[in-house]
């Protein structure tokens, strides 16, 4: 899981929230986001990729992000991952409040059956979730048009096409208009708790 440096985070929804709204709301969709991978039952361990610790619980790793960007620094946490032994890397943003461990464990089995599963944002534009059980390198293009370019990446390497739909997976919050979405599915209460 990646997050910038939490006084810079969700800057597109300066429009709907202050500076500290937004970083309370940061904050809260992390730790939820750290809940659920808790609650899953496939997990057993993760680690953030930040430029800073701040509230994120000392027990849970903490990769350095040298700030060259997303795709730079997922990248190099799936490196580190790997050479820390790992055979298996998923890979989630920290803005899903909605997700659960129960829809985690349905992308990483559906991702063991054939070593790739994408769930995608609502739009199905976007990548909300990636599993991967790939020992070689792969191309990670986090942004604009992300979906395709990871399916694509994916069939080149000879992985399957397999995309998970998922409730919780498909809610990320980047915009006003996925604030009034969160507002409707979502207990906010319990995010800001």
């Amino acid at each position: 899981m990646a997050i910038k440096r939490r006084v810079q985070c969700k800057s597109r929804l300066a429009t709907a929230l202050e500076p500290k709204a937004r970083l309370a709301l940061v904050r809260a969709m992390l730790r939820h986001v750290l809940s659920a991978l808790d609650a899953a039952e496939t997990v057993q361990q993760y680690a953030v990729v930040s430029p800073e610790r701040d509230t994120i619980p000392a027990q849970v790793l903490v990769l350095a992000d040298a700030g060259e960007g997303l795709n730079e620094a997922v990248s190099h946490a799936y490196g580190s991952m790997l050479k820390l032994g790992a055979r298996e890397v998923l890979i989630l943003p920290a803005d899903l409040p909605n997700v659960t461990g129960s829809e985690i464990d349905q992308l990483v089995r559906a991702g063991r059956t054939g070593g790739f599963a994408l769930a995608p944002d609502a739009d199905e534009v976007g990548t909300n979730g990636l599993f991967l059980a790939h020992r070689g390198a792969f191309p990670f293009q986090f942004g604009s048009d992300s979906r395709r370019l990871h399916l694509a990446a994916a069939r080149r390497l000879g992985l399957p096409d397999c995309v998970v739909r998922l409730p919780g997976l498909a809610l990320d919050v980047d915009a006003p208009v996925h604030l009034r979405q969160m507002e409707q599915d979502t207990c906010i209460d319990q995010l800001r708790a």
